[in-house]
């Protein structure tokens, strides 16, 4: 394996052997973090500190930018400006969770632009209709929010519930 493949546990190891490439980027919604592995998208932030990226990831080789990464943030940041007329589902990410996660955040990036779901739909959408808190759980856990469109779930009443970076930017 290259010095830039992971290997299955390197998520667990804090990014042990992996190069990570990353950048912020301005937006209207604030300074954009962007972290890639060569596989895809590893965190997406908002005013988050570089040094937050360097604790996730403290095994990690961390290279600010180069290669092709440029073209990438400029790509999403653009994004970022109309979320509502971008699809993200093109661009790769390169996130780990349990299986249940990943078919959460999988149902997240179907969910059509411009529509939301329910915790309770999102569940079910999953064949675990019991487990919208599990469900709520996962959303949260995302670490790419705006490529895995989280603040496109809302509560039962039609509330906003919690979003990481505050219910302005949902």
């Amino acid at each position: 394996m290259s010095q830039s493949e992971p290997t299955p546990s390197a998520w667990h190891n804090g990014g042990r052997g992996t190069v990570i490439r990353w950048d912020v980027a301005a937006t209207s919604l604030g300074p954009m973090l962007v972290a890639a592995s060569e596989k895809g998208v590893v965190r997406l932030s908002f005013g988050e500190d570089p040094a937050v990226l360097a604790s996730r990831f403290p095994h990690a080789e961390l290279v600010q930018g180069g290669g092709t990464f440029p073209a990438l943030l400029a790509e999403i940041a653009q994004a970022a400006e109309a979320p509502g007329e971008t699809d993200f589902t093109h661009i790769p990410v390169d996130v780990q969770g349990t299986p249940f996660q990943q078919a959460i955040w999988q149902a997240l990036r179907r969910i059509p632009k411009g529509e939301t779901r329910t915790y309770a739909q999102l569940a079910a959408a999953v064949g675990r209709p019991g487990a919208v808190r599990a469900a709520g759980s996962a959303n949260g856990a995302n670490h790419v929010s705006l490529l895995i469109p989280c603040r496109r779930v809302i509560r039962t009443d039609g509330s906003l519930g919690g979003y990481a970076w505050g219910l302005e930017i949902k």
